[in-house]
């Protein structure tokens, strides 16, 4: 267990070095920012937990407690626009600690789908995301009005990539363009990550024989669970296995949604939950890091920090 103090400290120190190995960033006209990228991606990921309620409850937190550590800090507009400004470093932040966790004997990645709402669904209109969010069916949720996203963890817990599409968009539609642009990187989806490994890990959400081909022609092979009344029905080995692989990406799924509090966004624009998403990725491998380096179990969040 750290105390808050030390836990900001830890986190600066290792998204500085990460964020000094990334190319450097355009220069743009104007006046210099307030903050270095690194004091944006240490302030977007700090502000993840769910202890702070809001944007607005964190950044409070920040203007009171945190001004002798970040001085420059600007109002919170300002802030808000810098965060979305930096979602790429975000991403590429959360992405090399998850690389940093993942080990080279990794036979397999698991990938998951799961429902992130974004609006109630019984309310009227088009909201915020018209045309971006909409209404799907989740197992978890029902049916809910949001984004569908999908995770690629490391068999102990670590966030190699992610993606979102519209909640109706199946998960095989959205396998299809994650793991293509893993093969043919896309500047406009920076979360997808590196693969750690060609096979992965799937539910019965990602069978078929037809998108399984369609994968192998990325160079990504997909282990899944035959669908109910398949002929390729598995043992109850195999059953027990594929269970034990999904406890792993359902506790993934819980930290994310209720510990980086995803379960509460309510965004007015997408480039606002992109960023977030990231932040909270950020967070979920910082703290798998951080208990890997206290010798603690990578998943091990709520009794990290001794708030």
């Amino acid at each position: 267990m750290v105390d808050p103090e030390t836990f900001l400290t830890e986190l600066y120190v290792q998204v500085d070095i990460l964020c000094k190995a990334q190319p450097p960033a355009p220069v743009r006209p104007g006046p210099a920012p307030a903050l270095s990228p690194s004091e944006v991606v240490t302030l977007a990921i700090h502000g993840q937990w769910m202890r702070y309620a809001s944007e607005a409850a964190f950044y409070r937190h920040a203007d009171l407690r945190l001004r002798p550590l970040f001085p420059t800090l600007p109002s919170r507009p300002q802030f808000n626009r810098a965060i979305r400004a930096h979602h790429a470093t975000i991403a590429a932040v959360a992405l090399a600690l998850g690389a940093d966790l993942a080990t080279d004997d990794h036979a397999f990645e698991v990938v998951d789908g799961t429902g992130l709402v974004t609006r109630n669904a019984k309310r009227r209109g088009a909201g915020w995301l018209w045309g971006q969010a909409d209404i799907g069916k989740c197992t978890r949720l029902g049916w809910y009005e949001g984004v569908r996203l999908l995770v690629t963890t490391t068999p102990e817990g670590a966030i190699t990539g992610w993606g979102i599409g519209p909640a109706s968009t199946n998960d095989r539609i959205l396998a299809d363009t994650f793991f293509a642009a893993r093969t043919v990187p896309q500047p406009g989806l920076p979360g997808v990550g590196s693969p750690i490994s060609d096979c992965s890990v799937a539910d019965m959400g990602f069978s078929g024989v037809a998108c399984h081909r369609r994968w192998e022609a990325d160079d990504a092979v997909v282990v899944s669970a035959p669908q109910t009344g398949s002929t390729r029905a598995w043992s109850k080995p195999w059953k027990r296995w594929l269970a034990g692989i999904r406890q792993i990406i359902e506790s993934v799924n819980d930290r994310l949604l209720f510990v980086c509090g995803l379960d509460r966004e309510r965004p007015h624009a997408m480039s606002g939950l992109l960023a977030r998403l990231a932040a909270a990725v950020g967070l979920h491998n910082f703290c798998g890091w951080l208990n890997r380096k206290h010798g603690r179990g990578l998943t091990c969040f709520a009794d990290l920090v001794d708030w």
